[in-house]
């Protein structure tokens, strides 16, 4: 499990628990924390997941594949060093404390 922190737009934070072996999308989803819309259900085919990562985190999160590169180029207002997809980001214990904020809106 890693506790994890998702941020609404609003400032409204919400702190959960997450499965080992889930996504943060999935931990944001079963937990009802909105500002998360996962169209796609986690096949990396849409942006609608789309957070800033907190700047303490952007290192340690495992490397942008080409296809997540790809659907990012489609969000709302990326940041080149902070906008991942949560639907790609596989929870560890290493992920524990991890920070994410949501943008303003997904598309």
């Amino acid at each position: 499990m890693a506790k994890i922190t998702y941020i609404e737009h609003n400032g409204t934070t919400h702190e959960v628990e997450v499965k080992t072996g889930m996504t943060v999308m999935e931990g944001a989803r079963d937990n009802g924390i909105p500002g998360i819309e996962a169209d796609c259900g986690g096949a990396c085919a849409c942006s609608t997941c789309h957070v800033y990562v907190d700047p303490a985190w952007v290192d340690r999160l495992p490397a942008i594949d080409p296809m997540e590169q790809d659907m990012l180029d489609f969000a709302y207002e990326p940041d080149p060093a902070r906008s991942r997809l949560t639907c790609q980001l596989k929870v560890t214990d290493e992920l524990d404390g991890l920070v994410v904020q949501m943008p303003e809106r997904q598309i």
